[in-house]
């Protein structure tokens, strides 16, 4: 028997070996000759690389973190102030309202002592009211002397309406009444403390709070002005023994002739009226005084002013008086305008101009009249010396 075959079959039907052979390293492929070799960071080069991102990262997040920490405190300074000015707001209104009605009380057509007197006093416990509410009032930091000048201008308000209510009360208690002057220097020296709240308002409150908020960069915050006296000639000495008169004779009931009736009640018993003196035009220089009973030549130029003079003829001053002047041209109304007086003195004379007046074309060679009427006061009875009509002939003024 062969043997060589034998061997030959079994060796075909060995296994193949289970573990791979062992692949041979690869070499690095070695660079050129004369080829640049690639530089080598030094040691640490990566660390300090990282290290200096990270506190860039650092600065750039402070940086965020002061911005926003800044943003956010200006905000907050901004609405600290908005919340007090904002609270001052209708403490000032409040007050000048008061103001307001004040001065409109005082040239009212008709007044009471009794009524007058009530009236001030309730303002003046408005203004205490306001003064108490101010004093709940936080105000920043920097507004601190500021605060300060709001309590002191509604004090001033609240003692000076007082201090008229006072006069009044003490004047009607004397035995033997004080005269009107006397009387009306004192409350003209009691409303000067209305006339300097206005000032201290304006000088020691508004002016230094705007300059505060412009210095703290604050803006889009309105400082409120608060405004008492808006008319200074309504609390001088005159006008207040105007307003003497007038509320003491409601109470004596004095004088004269011809009371009652007429012009809506709430006058004084005795003689009221106006009593229209004459009517001139006035243009270029050049006085033409108008007659009831003969034409008289108005030269028509924008410098034209028609005068009104009049007489308050009864025995007590009068306030509000309207005075309006009409031109007719062929029966029909071409301009009418009405001017106001606001007050006279018994026994005294004013004169009312009127300017800017409007002439139509239509006017010009036709007939014309000026036409003046005197309003009725309250308590007026005679009338027919109130207004009259005057013949006139405009033409156009030499160039």
């Amino acid at each position: 028997m062969n043997t060589s075959g034998d061997d030959t079959e079994f060796g075909f039907f060995e296994e193949a070996p289970t573990r791979e052979r062992a692949e041979r390293p690869r070499r690095r492929a070695r660079p050129e000759r004369g080829a640049p070799r690639r530089p080598t960071p030094p040691p640490g080069a990566i660390g300090l690389a990282r290290l200096a991102g990270l506190i860039a990262l650092a600065i750039a997040v402070v940086i965020g973190l002061v911005f926003w920490v800044g943003s956010c405190q200006g905000q907050s300074k901004h609405d600290e102030y908005a919340a007090y000015l904002g609270k001052i707001m209708p403490l000032a209104q409040s007050s000048a309202r008061i103001g307001t009605e004040f001065a409109s009380e005082l040239s009212a057509r008709s007044v009471s002592l009794s009524d007058f007197e009530a009236k001030l006093g309730a303002w003046s416990q408005a203004e205490q009211q306001d003064y108490a509410a101010a004093q709940r009032l936080q105000p920043p930091g920097p507004l601190q002397t500021a605060q300060a000048q709001v309590l002191s201008t509604f004090q001033l308000r609240a003692l000076g309406l007082a201090g008229l209510e006072n006069t009044l009360t003490a004047a009607k208690s004397q035995s033997t009444p004080p005269s009107a002057a006397t009387v009306a220097n004192t409350m003209a020296a009691q409303a000067q403390l209305l006339s300097s709240s206005d000032i201290v308002w304006t000088e020691l409150f508004r002016g230094p709070v705007t300059a505060t908020l412009s210095q703290e960069g604050v803006t889009g915050v309105i400082v409120p002005g608060s405004q008492f006296v808006t008319d200074p000639g309504v609390i001088t000495s005159r006008y207040f023994a105007i307003l003497y008169q007038r509320l003491g004779s409601a109470t004596t009931g004095g004088g004269g002739g011809g009371g009652g009736g007429g012009g809506g009640g709430g006058a004084a018993k005795g003689l009221h009226g106006s009593a229209l003196i004459g009517v001139a035009a006035v243009e270029g220089g050049k006085t033409t005084t108008l007659s009831e009973t003969s034409p008289a030549t108005v030269a028509v130029s924008a410098g034209l002013v028609v005068q009104v003079t009049f007489e308050d003829s009864g025995t007590f001053p009068e306030v509000k008086i309207p005075v309006t002047l009409n031109v007719i041209v062929s029966g029909n109304s071409v301009f009418t305008k009405t001017e106001t007086v606001d007050s006279i003195l018994a026994k005294h004379q004013t004169t009312v101009s009127f300017s800017s007046l409007q002439v139509p074309p239509a006017a010009f060679g036709h007939s014309a009249q000026i036409s003046v009427k005197i309003g009725q006061v309250p308590g007026e009875v005679r009338l027919d010396n109130n207004a009259a009509t005057y013949p006139v002939l405009f033409q156009l003024a030499p160039s």
